[in-house]
């Protein structure tokens, strides 16, 4: 049989022949599988951290394959290794992601390296990343190892005291956000044009609500023109970029972090007890009025309406790759129970992404989804803080027939815990924001990126007042309905282009972004007259509509604005020595006059690492020492709506039309072609230093930004224009200061190690000029009319040149005559023992912080680690208006009194002035918190990470002010007034873990 096979195969050769060939064939092609065999090899080896220490589960794969191994715990691992060029990827939580070519090594010992100390030597900066080394311009970035443990909802309070310069002031309202301002403010306008401009995961201007804190991996706070004028005429008050949690390659991660919070008020003010009432009335010839307000009760409202607030917050984060694909989805419950009663804040956050690459990694896609859900319920703060200091201790919280003790002829005088109970404040808030990403790799160093991202935000409100509620009296149901929606679509064009050659290296940027919003669609409807309370906001149609005037409908605007930019950087290195960077912007905005809607915004800026000259290389002092200077201009059109700049018309008044009276519409702004972006220029001059082995690092910052073209409503004559005022370009303000940052490791042992920071800044903001050729503004503009028995006419602040924001204008208080009743000094140098007027007002003082510091210390030994953050603000004043106006020692009768009053003589009818009597320092240092955390060595093998922490917030306030905190907003046209809707602060305790799967 083999014969005759070999015959049909090899005709006409001789059978030992062929026997010959086929031999040779069959080990021609067995070689190959037998050389892979022979090839194939195992690979032992160890990983360790940078301080030599086994790392237990590190994840070893062969790049490319699923195959892969796990480190014990002494760090060691063995894998079987094909053939050919492979290469090993270590990965492990928390650590940075190492490749190592096998080559013809047989034992690999690797290092991995923290992320956070990758993290420190990476920032983000705008369309890209760059190595901190190689920065120009000032930049502050924070990782999530660094974060404020605080119960919040917001990104932003992780970094309070962290960053020089940067001034967070907190509420302790779970539905309020913590006001931003970063070196100093510039605008004369209110909200959002103060603050910050913010980019999460590369989306310009997306809302906080769509991030939640623990899913953030690092915070990049952009300070000067030449880091933040790439975002062109939105960044002139800074950048913050988040950056939150991504897979890794090679990496698979599952995360629990939960942890719950007890929050208490950390501060009251000292109001009178019944007791102590009736003692100071009896003292001075005096009883109570009303027949109702003396029940020998001693009710403390502040008690009534507040309570220990308990909260929570669940964080489940998974991460994780399959060959070129990155994948991760997270949700966070967030549940904030205000320690007002009935305030909350409850919010869930899902975010999924993947990303996945195509054509040998030269195709990058990925898409993000994100969806926060919030609901907020709140109470009338205005009406309800001025009450619960007020409202008459002396009577009992209900009367025996159970309703509350309150009589509404006094009008506003209103029952606290009354105030709560017939009162619903329900919001909710809706965000959903979904990005596509794709990134060719054009050429070697030549790729291109395309964004496209569209966010929807939804609000809903919902109001309702029973028929019990004194703020709806005789109205018998009153409901207040309103959903709105709201979406931006972004899209983002860009090519960078990277090449080095010899000792030069070049970077370029060029792109175009485009951006639609469109607000206010949607309608709000108010009603009243229900028949019953049962169904409060939730059925509109059970209201009585027959009655004239019940049912009215919100005067909301529809509103679309269109941002166009053009956008180019380069930035130029030689010998990693000498820097250089050129950015140009061009903005277009719908929002301002037609003759001035482009804008442009150019920055130049320039490094000088002076430890890589030759004169320097045998020093032994500094490790690293870089110069950075820079000029550029951005701009500010945040918080401007599509119709600023031109005429608008509203409902005024009613015309009578066919036997009907119709709405008639006026106009209500006069157009102003011309108006066009505020500008700020800013000068940063910095230094980055490190010396002894890099174990003291730092920077210092001086900067001069000057604010021109400042927005504000300006008075025109009613013969010309429409309207008495115009929006319109005049202006300038300034603010210079100098920034310091050290960070330094004292003792760094096997065991133990001490990391401490210290971070300060000053800053003089001054108000350069409030006139120019066109319109003229008067010796100052007053502000703040505060009002309160007799004062609704004066004011407490001016807008002033040569003055800075917040220059606070009062009655200068000269101290108790004989009698014991306040006395003034009046504009000629009288004094008198009556009410001034407001022409012997004077200057006062301001509420611009001289310093801002914060000092942070962490501390770790073996397993444990500690750390506690101190802060502080100083040279600053507070108007304590909320104490201001509870001094009436002659309201006593009728509403109660703070115990500060007991060192008033009953006669003084002026005590209660708002003078500079009350205008208090707003100096303070404050134990933000103190963290101590234990890690515990499992034996699970599925647990990789488990750690449990306990933490206190607010723990303790070194202050002389008298106001419940000294913590009061520095931004806007009238920073630093405290006026009793002031929420009260929290001091809280939180236990929580975080886990690692």
């Amino acid at each position: 049989m083999r014969k005759k096979i070999m015959r049909f195969l090899c005709l006409p050769l001789a059978p030992k022949t062929c026997l010959s060939i086929l031999t040779a064939l069959m080990l021609f092609f067995a070689l190959p599988v037998l050389a892979f065999q022979q090839q194939d090899r195992t690979i032992k080896g160890k990983v360790t951290d940078d301080n030599k220490v086994p790392v237990p589960s590190v994840s070893v794969t062969i790049k490319g394959t699923n195959k892969s191994v796990t480190t014990d715990e002494s760090g060691t691992f063995e894998i079987v290794v094909p053939a050919g060029k492979a290469v090993l990827q270590f990965s492990a939580v928390s650590f940075v992601t190492r490749e190592v070519v096998v080559g013809n090594q047989t034992t690999i010992n690797t290092t991995l390296t923290l992320q956070s100390k990758q993290l420190s030597d990476v920032v983000v900066v705008g369309y890209g990343k760059s190595s901190k080394r190689n920065i120009t311009g000032s930049i502050t970035s924070i990782s999530n190892e660094n974060f404020n443990q605080v119960v919040t909802g917001s990104p932003t309070q992780l970094l309070q005291g962290k960053v020089s310069g940067l001034n967070i002031a907190r509420s302790g309202d779970p539905n309020k956000t913590p006001q931003v301002i970063l070196r100093g403010p510039s605008t004369l306008r209110e909200g959002p044009a103060n603050e910050p401009f913010y980019v999460i995961d590369g989306v310009p201007g997306a809302n906080l609500e769509l991030v939640a804190p623990t899913d953030i991996v690092s915070i990049d706070v952009l300070k000067d023109a030449s880091s933040t004028a790439i975002y062109g005429a939105r960044a002139a008050n800074g950048v913050i970029i988040i950056t939150t949690r991504r897979a890794k390659q090679g990496q698979t991660m599952l995360s629990y972090n939960p942890y719950v919070a007890i929050e208490t008020i950390s501060k009251k003010i000292d109001m009178l007890s019944g007791d102590e009432l009736r003692d100071y009335l009896s003292k001075n010839g005096q009883s109570l009025v009303s027949q109702y307000n003396d029940s020998g009760a001693n009710t403390n409202w502040q008690d009534q309406v507040t309570r220990t607030g308990v909260s929570h917050n669940h964080n489940l984060a998974f991460n994780g790759s399959q060959g070129n694909t990155l994948y991760g989805a997270s949700i966070n419950y967030f549940d904030n129970q205000g320690i007002v009663k009935t305030t909350n804040l409850k919010r869930i956050v899902a975010r999924g992404n993947i990303e996945t690459k195509f054509f040998d990694d030269r195709l990058r896609l990925g898409f993000s989804a994100t969806n926060s859900t919030a609901k907020h319920r709140d109470v009338d703060q205005g009406a309800l803080f001025n009450n619960m200091l007020t409202y008459m201790p002396t009577v009992n919280v209900r009367r025996p027939d159970g309703s509350f003790t309150e009589d509404f002829s006094r009008g506003g005088y209103l029952n606290p815990v009354g105030i709560i109970a017939n009162n619903l404040f329900d919001y909710k808030e809706e965000n959903t924001l979904l990005n596509g990403l794709a990134e060719v790799k054009i050429l070697k160093g030549l790729s291109y990126t395309l964004t496209i991202s569209n966010q929807r935000t939804r609000l809903d409100s919902n109001v309702y007042n029973n028929v019990y509620s004194g703020q709806a009296v005789g109205a018998n149901g009153k409901a207040h309905r309103s959903n709105y929606e709201n979406n931006r679509q972004i899209i983002e064009s860009y090519f960078n282009y990277d090449k080095t050659f010899g000792d030069h290296n070049i970077k370029l940027l060029g792109g175009y972004s485009w951006q639609q919003d469109r607000t206010g669609d949607g309608v709000g409807v108010y009603t009243q007259n229900y028949t019953n309370d049962l169904l409060a906001y939730n059925n509109l149609a059970v209201s009585n509509g027959l009655v004239v005037n019940s049912i009215r409908f919100d005067n909301n605007i529809i509103s679309k604005l269109r941002l166009i930019s053009y956008y180019a950087r380069v930035n130029y290195q030689f010998k990693d020595r000498y820097l250089f960077q050129a950015s140009l912007r061009k903005d277009g905005s719908s929002a301002f006059g037609r003759n001035n809607r482009w804008g442009y915004f150019p920055t130049v800026s320039a490094g000088w690492r002076i430890t890589q000259e030759s004169f320097m290389a045998n020093q032994k002092i500094f490790d690293d020492l870089k110069l950075r200077a820079g000029y550029g201009v951005s701009g500010n059109s945040l918080g401007f709506d599509a119709f600023t700049a031109i005429t608008r018309y509203d409902v005024s008044g009613k015309f009578y039309s066919n036997g009907l009276y119709l709405n008639g519409l006026l106009p209500v702004t006069n157009e102003n072609p011309d108006l066009k972006w505020e500008s700020t220029a800013m000068t940063n001059i910095g230094l980055d230093f490190a010396v002894l082995k890099n174990r003291i690092t730092g920077s210092i910052d001086y900067y001069i930004k000057n604010t021109s073209d400042l927005i504000y409503g300006y008075q025109v004559p009613n013969t010309v224009y429409f309207s008495s005022t115009m929006t319109a370009n005049v202006g300038k303000v300034k603010n210079t200061g100098i920034e310091v940052s050290i960070t330094a490791t004292p003792v760094q042992t096997k065991a133990f190690n001490w990391t401490t920071s210290l971070n300060a800044s000053h800053n003089k903001n001054e108000v350069v000029s409030l006139s120019n050729g066109r319109f003229q503004a008067p010796d100052y503009y007053p502000l703040a009319y505060l009002g309160g028995k007799g004062q609704s006419g004066n004011w407490s602040q001016i807008l002033k040149e040569g003055q800075p924001l917040g220059t606070f204008s009062l009655w200068h208080y000269m101290g108790k005559n004989d009698v014991g009743s306040s006395t003034f000094l009046t504009a000629d140098g009288k004094t008198i023992a009556s009410q001034p007027l407001t022409t012997d007002l004077m200057v006062a003082g301001n509420a611009q912080p001289k310093l801002l510091f914060g000092w942070n210390n962490t501390f770790s030994y073996k397993n444990f680690d500690l750390n506690f953050f101190l802060r502080g603000v100083t040279g600053n004043k507070i108007l304590n208006n909320t104490l201001a106006q509870l001094n009436s020692p002659a309201d006593s009768k009728n509403n109660n009194v703070p115990k500060f009053t007991l060192g008033e003589a009953f006669t003084d009818a002026f005590a209660y002035l708002t003078s500079d009597r009350f205008l208090e320092k707003g100096d303070y240092i404050r134990m933000d918190n103190a963290t101590l955390g234990y890690s515990i060595k499992t034996k699970v093998k599925a647990i990789s990470k488990l750690r449990v922490y306990v933490s206190g917030n607010n723990l303790f306030t070194i202050t002389g002010y008298r106001g419940i905190d000294p913590e009061i907003n520095i931004g806007g046209l009238t920073p630093g007034i405290d006026a009793k809707n002031f929420y009260p602060k929290t001091r809280s305790v939180i236990i929580g873990a975080n886990i690692v799967f």
